[in-house]
């Protein structure tokens, strides 16, 4: 069956409910057009796969080393661990989905279940965005209050910031996806997206999508714009601190605590920024694989570049991996005696 044979049969089935003024149809699926026409795209599943594959090990490899390592159990890496967590929850949400859809020319997708994939993956990559929040925050109070840093960042605190995070992304996104049940879809049901995106599943809707439209707005303003100001102030803030250390050497090592975090908000934000703001002037389908990957390619470098540019975990790595070579050593030994 062909994909606009496919189309036409699922946008004929519906569910309509009429009330006494109005009838209010809701499809029993949605049809994600993603790739549809970018050529030679199967090597792009196969790369996703092994972004994906990449992503989990490295995510779970840093989760792995902060939960055996005590001496890793500090606020910062209470952040970093929920990052790793965010990060494998987030591709592990999308990607395998993603291939299913695309690759298996699975193209439909239930209704209720579309509302289930965005809820997910806009938690996830809601919460990336507020994590960065919070290491940015550790980081300002590590450099400007240093002899505060106990007592102003205690595993407490980030525990609850965390979890305040986690609430305050769960509750709006649950508010956006009850907008857009409220939606009736007369129009179409093919979204122009590679997953059930917000913007591209109101912009279906025949009847008043300006609750849905305004809530989108703000959803950016909280979850992109308002982090970023806050993490572009810390560092403005920063900076100018360690402008006023008397040494350059004091200087370099005190930004070398950032630049972790920094390359984890530039790999983050600057895709998202140049995706939205060249929009107009970008193919649709090249920003299709730019949003893909701007989904996709952080969750798969933030365990890399922690692991690569963190002593703390690079040093506990290597004595975890000394240990279990010792213990195989052992074991050797006392099996030939």
């Amino acid at each position: 069956m062909t994909d606009n044979t496919t189309t036409t049969s699922i946008t004929s089935i519906a569910i309509t409910v009429t009330s006494t003024n109005s009838t209010f149809v809701r499809p029993a699926y949605f049809i994600l057009s993603g790739f549809i026409g970018i050529p030679n795209i199967k090597y792009y599943y196969v790369f996703l796969f092994f972004v994906y594959i990449v992503s989990v090990l490295g995510n779970t490899v840093v989760m792995a080393v902060i939960y055996l390592d005590h001496n890793l159990r500090t606020p910062k890496y209470i952040a970093v661990f929920n990052l790793a967590f965010v990060d494998l929850f987030g591709n592990s949400a999308l990607v395998p989905k993603l291939l299913d859809i695309f690759l298996f020319n699975h193209r439909s997708i239930p209704y209720s279940d579309c509302l289930v994939f965005f809820f997910f993956c806009y938690t996830c990559i809601s919460m990336q965005s507020f994590n960065l929040v919070a290491l940015s925050y550790d980081r300002l109070i590590a450099i400007i209050y240093p002899l505060h840093y106990q007592v102003k960042v205690t595993h407490r605190f980030m525990l609850s910031l965390i979890a305040s995070f986690w609430v305050f992304v769960i509750t709006v996104v649950l508010i956006a996806v009850g907008l857009l049940t409220r939606l009736s879809f007369c129009k179409s049901v093919v979204i122009n997206s590679y997953f059930c995106d917000h913007g591209q599943i109101y912009k279906l809707a025949c009847n008043n999508t300006i609750p849905s439209r305004a809530f989108g707005l703000l959803l950016i303003t909280l979850i992109l714009w308002l982090p970023l100001a806050f993490i572009l102030f810390s560092y403005s803030y920063i900076g100018y601190a360690l402008s006023k250390v008397a040494t350059a050497q004091e200087r370099v090592k005190a930004f070398k605590t950032c630049t972790a975090h920094l390359s984890l908000v530039v790999i983050y934000f600057l895709p998202i920024l140049v995706t939205f703001t060249m929009s107009s002037k970008i193919n649709p389908n090249a920003r299709i694989i730019n949003l893909s990957l701007t989904s996709i390619f952080p969750p798969m470098l933030n365990p890399i570049i922690y692991v690569l540019q963190t002593q703390e975990i690079k040093v506990s790595l290597k004595k975890l991996l000394k240990i279990r070579r010792e213990s195989k050593i052992t074991a050797k030994k006392v099996i030939i005696k």
